[in-house]
């Protein structure tokens, strides 16, 4: 990695930072003597109590009761509680503004276009939070939804977390096994849907899907139908128990709302884990620890600010919707697409951008490379002068994602790469806003997150890789899984490898100057000859090759050891030749080492991956292996498994 910076803020966006004003608070406040981003992580883990009150003052947070208590048992990981004093809502801490700027601007594919209010957002919560209470919705009832990301679901959120209802959600695209796959273990008393969808150019209707699942879903007594492709009244009109959107909320004044006052602990929302490997894992989150999460990685280390037009590229059934909701809380107006990043072209997501002047700009590390690959540059097509961020995420961007967003977006950007996941349903590792990007790093802890690097023998690491852990609690850790009895589950998952250590499952490790590289998931890792190699060390090198579109790389048990397969899908025209192969082998070789070389490559027309656009190893190992893949509703094209069956090349 080079020692160079891509990009250094300049002295200006340093001294107009949210980090900047939080240190100068401290200080004034304090006498601390804060000046960089590593003393405020320092003194975050250091002086816990004193650093979440501080952002909770900070950010303004609204509670009827906070209490004099900040952390109790803070050294029980899990068990400790934050605030446990603390009366609050959600939902009220949503809505900061009521006048007539936008709250949210929508864009679903080139069929609809809308602008929601602040004034409109705060009416329509009123008036849920008035119906939802008509129908008998009570405090911890779950509310699930098949949705897109559009301004209605917001609301429809809004309006049962202001009850204390249990909110869960997943995009319209899920097939009929993988909605019940999750909503069958929480039961539902509210589903809430959409008609249809637009994905492509193409109209998909989705009423017989959603047939299918409610009459396998007994614990349903609404069904609340929003409008989007234009045939939710005919579908209210015929099903028992629907009523579109409108209907539902029209018979009500909107008013003063009357928020539930609930614990910090109160359970806000359920996500589900990808499902790849069985049943999916029902993540139970809690209200107050989400919101301090969220608005300390929005303000902190993303520098979102009241009015900025904040946008990440996300369905419901991804945390980065959770993520991107919790905006509002800093007065951001959000930027909400549904549909293909790819219709009518590469191009669609920078055109929503120039023309609502986007100031935070939030995709997948996956985006970024596929508009790479198109060789289109963007900032010789578009004005993206409003963008002062750009955050990655979903899975490791790759060093040459880094040079093509500084020399074909924007040279004068934040580029932030971010790591975390939907158990936290937050980040470990992500942007610093007054320091440097360096190509290929992640720059910078969370703060409030004590992570390290742990050898197998459970020993930080300064350098090398190892396990990605966090050893201090944080408030966005989960409540714990749904009907998992005594929190076994729960514990297995994370607090089982290293004593009273959240263990994350990342292979990754710190680069000299304090910034993170991620080199993929451990269960993923590859070990041939007893060395452990990430998979995203390999994708990084193979993805540079101008033929190679994607690459997926497994460890496959063979003589006694495990050998390297990888996976390649090429361009339209492009087979692959020993020409073609010599040079993927090449490239490995030099870029990474001779021991991350395949010892076989196979070309394939597609690789599976998970609604939120991640590859999956796991599947492709246990089909190559043969075992079977438990849940191949957790991903949106499972028919790509059928492409690594009893493959000729991997019995050889």
């Amino acid at each position: 990695m080079s020692n160079q910076p891509l990009w250094s803020p300049s002295k200006a966006r340093i001294e107009q930072s949210q980090l900047v004003a939080f240190m100068k608070r401290e200080n004034e406040d304090f006498k601390t003597d804060l000046k960089t981003f590593e003393d405020v992580h320092d003194y975050s883990i250091a002086q816990p109590e004193r650093f979440w009150l501080s952002l909770w003052e900070f950010a303004k947070v609204k509670s009827s009761v906070r209490g004099d208590v900040v952390i109790e048992d803070k050294d029980k990981i899990p068990g400790a509680r934050f605030f446990p004093q603390a009366r609050l809502n959600f939902a009220e801490n949503l809505l900061v503004k009521n006048d007539d700027t936008p709250a949210m601007e929508f864009k679903g594919e080139d069929k609809v276009e809308f602008t929601v209010s602040w004034k409109q957002l705060n009416q329509t919560v009123s008036r849920l939070n008035q119906a939802f209470k008509s129908i008998g919705l009570k405090v911890e009832d779950r509310v699930c939804a098949v949705v897109p990301n559009m301004p209605q679901t917001i609301m429809s959120f809004a309006g049962a977390a202001s009850l204390g209802a249990i909110w869960s959600s997943c995009s319209p695209d899920f097939g009929e096994k993988g909605i019940l796959d999750r909503f069958k273990q929480i039961e539902p008393k509210v589903l809430v849907v959409c008609d249809g969808y637009y994905y492509n150019g193409k109209t998909i209707d989705i009423a017989d899907k959603i047939d299918a699942v409610v009459a396998q879903l007994p614990s349903v007594e609404k069904i609340i139908v929003i409008d989007y492709i234009g045939t939710a009244n005919d579908y209210a009109a015929r099903t028992k128990n629907a009523v579109t959107f409108d209907d539902f909320q029209q018979p009500f004044t909107a008013g003063e709302i009357d928020f539930a006052q609930l614990p910090f602990d109160h359970p806000l929302y359920i996500l589900f884990s990808s499902g790849t490997t069985g049943i999916p894992k029902c993540i139970v989150h809690r209200a107050g620890g989400i919101l301090l999460k969220h608005i300390c990685e929005h303000q902190l280390q993303s520098d979102v600010k009241s009015g900025d037009n904040l946008f990440y590229f996300t369905t419901c059934g991804w945390m980065m919707w959770n993520w991107l909701v919790t905006g509002l809380s800093t007065g951001a107006t959000l930027m909400l697409f549904d549909g293909s990043p790819f219709y009518p072209s590469e191009k669609v997501l920078f055109d929503f951008a120039q023309d609502k002047q986007m100031n935070v700009f939030g995709t997948s590390a996956k985006f970024i490379d596929a508009v790479k690959k198109t060789g289109w540059k963007p900032k010789e097509t578009h004005d993206v002068s409003s963008i002062r961020s750009i955050l990655s995420t979903g899975s490791p961007l790759a060093p040459e994602s880094f040079d093509f967003v500084y020399n074909d977006i924007k040279s004068d950007v934040h580029l932030a790469s971010v790591s975390g996941g939907t158990d936290l349903c937050g980040c470990f590792v992500a942007g610093n806003p007054i320091g440097p990007v360096y190509k290929g790093e992640i720059q910078a802890k969370g703060l409030g997150m004590d992570v390290a690097v742990f050898d197998d023998d459970g020993k930080p690491m300064a350098s090398g890789k190892g396990e990605l852990v966090c050893c201090n609690t944080f408030p966005s850790m989960p409540i714990g899984f749904w009907n998992d009895p005594e929190d076994k589950k729960y514990h297995d998952a994370y607090f089982s490898r290293f004593d009273n250590t959240w263990c994350h499952g990342d292979f990754a490790e710190f680069t000299p100057r304090g910034g993170m590289i991620i080199h993929g998931r451990s269960d993923a890792t590859l070990n041939p000859g007893g060395v452990r190699i990430g998979t995203a060390e390999i994708y990084a090198q193979v993805e540079q090759i101008e033929q190679v579109l994607e690459a997926i790389a497994i460890g496959q048990l063979w003589d006694n050891d495990t050998r390297i397969v990888l996976f390649v899908r090429l361009r339209d025209g492009i087979e692959l030749n020993e020409e073609l192969e010599k040079a993927i082998r090449v490239k490995i070789r030099t870029g990474a080492s001779p021991r991350h070389v395949p010892a076989v490559i196979i070309e394939v027309a597609d690789i599976p991956r998970t609604k939120s656009g991640k590859i999956t190893e796991l599947a492709v190992r246990d089909v190559v292996h043969g075992r079977e893949i438990k849940n191949q509703e957790a991903l949106a094209n499972p028919e790509a498994l059928d492409l690594f069956v009893d493959l000729p090349q991997l019995q050889v």
